[in-house]
């Protein structure tokens, strides 16, 4: 975690189990049961995609609690099964079982929950809002922070954007990705998805642009403008301090550890 004067910025990759990462992000040495250990020593958050495609037990988010430092979040990618379905209003049955299926274990540790839509799933404002109105704001007491991966141009609407403020979700930002971007702040944080990494690059990007997203994150932070990105509303500062929440996923990923890390030095 880097703190700011502002709001709090974390860098991270999405999980951490890959075997590539075996000699060029984890030593040769480390047993992989100690792979989260390590990793969460280096970065400062991790995306769980293992959460999207099944239940994971209470006892496992809790290992996951206790093996990693006091400051580190995860986010978590909510199951596919609320969202992978024509009618976004009928997920309520899912979405009230992951949060019953022992995700508050990582207590403090619990960042933002991603919900990934189809790149197929256009924008329907009734259904969608039905949707939000199904996320709870929090559990057991603990606030819970929500953010959308829309990934289909018709949610490039300020009906969307309204939709999303309203309710206080944060909208991926996709970055050096084929889907839409949607840069407009709707949350008290900021959530992006950065998918440009390249195996000709030694740290996953060039030093320019890892410089770049080091000066949006700050930007971020801080609620100052952000410049080169797509919004669909005119882009203001507001100067609300956001926490920020930047993940290297996709791209040439044998490289994505080395690129958040980079990150974390250009920011910290």
């Amino acid at each position: 975690m880097i703190k700011t004067a502002t709001g709090r910025i974390r860098i991270g990759i999405g999980g951490w189990t890959y075997e590539p990462w075996r000699g060029t992000f984890y030593p040769d040495d480390l047993t992989q049961k100690r792979e989260l250990e390590f990793a969460s020593r280096q970065l400062t958050s991790i995306e769980i995609n293992g959460t999207f495609y099944g239940a994971q037990k209470p006892e496992t988010f809790a290992k996951w609690r206790d093996e990693t430092p006091d400051d580190f979040v995860f986010s978590l990618k909510a199951p596919r099964f609320a969202t992978n379905r024509e009618v976004l209003a009928d997920a309520g049955r899912t979405v009230a079982r992951f949060f019953a299926g022992g995700v508050l274990e990582l207590k403090d540790k619990l960042g933002p929950i991603n919900w990934q839509l189809l790149p197929t799933k256009k924008f329907d404002p009734a259904d969608f809002e039905g949707f939000l109105k199904l996320l709870p704001k929090e559990q057991s007491g603990r606030a819970l922070r929500h953010v959308v991966e829309v990934r289909h141009e018709s949610f490039r609407s300020p009906d969307f954007i309204a939709l999303a403020r309203e309710h206080g979700v944060a909208v991926v930002i996709a970055g050096d990705s084929r889907y839409p971007q949607i840069a407009d702040a709707t949350a008290p944080f900021v959530y992006a998805r950065i998918m440009g990494t390249k195996e000709t690059a030694a740290l996953g990007y060039s030093d320019a642009a890892l410089d770049v997203w080091a000066a949006r994150a700050r930007a971020w932070a801080s609620g100052a403008a952000v410049d080169g990105l797509d919004f669909v509303e005119p882009p203001r500062a507001d100067g609300k301090a956001r926490d920020v929440y930047i993940y290297v996923i996709s791209g040439h990923k044998v490289r994505n550890p080395a690129a958040a890390m980079a990150l974390i030095r250009r920011v910290g």
